[in-house]
């Protein structure tokens, strides 16, 4: 199954919670209280997003954390290489790729199709959408047929 990690999912709650406006900073236990998610969780989702230049911090009394950029121009993409690494389903779709079947391998060229199709998918969603409560669930088709992609209750 093809699935984020916790930490992912909860670096992308600790990210909806930011500021963008420079004049706006949140501590980490800030960010804490607002999500619920453990203090020394959100402390360490927010290093890893200041390394991968998603969010900018500010020492001091008054420092705090906001968005590097607007979330809007913040991938999905974007959050899953900060935390998770590239997307890579399979071992032949990675960019170091080190398989010991790729030269005989009918169906490498597929996943690799397949993984370019699932970062689009993940450029083209942005922070502002994931943040967007009780938006739309998209349509989609699958080899020309539509698939219904349903919310559980």
């Amino acid at each position: 199954m093809l699935r984020i990690s916790r930490l992912t999912d909860y670096g992308t709650l600790v990210l909806a919670n930011l500021p963008s406006d420079e004049t706006q900073l949140l501590s980490a236990a800030d960010v804490a209280a607002a999500t619920g998610i453990s203090l020394p969780t959100v402390s360490k989702l927010l290093k890893s997003l200041a390394k991968a230049s998603l969010v900018t911090s500010t020492r001091g009394a008054h420092g705090g954390y906001r968005l590097s950029r607007s979330a809007g121009e913040i991938s999905a993409a974007d959050i899953i290489d900060a935390l998770e690494g590239p997307v890579s389903i399979t071992e032949c779709s990675a960019i170091d790729s080190h398989c010991d079947y790729e030269s005989v391998c009918s169906v490498g060229g597929a996943w690799q199709r397949i993984n370019v199709a699932i970062r689009r998918a993940l450029e083209d969603i942005n922070l502002t959408d994931l943040q967007r409560a009780r938006a739309p669930v998209p349509h989609f088709e699958f080899a020309g047929m539509p698939i219904s992609v349903e919310r559980k209750a």
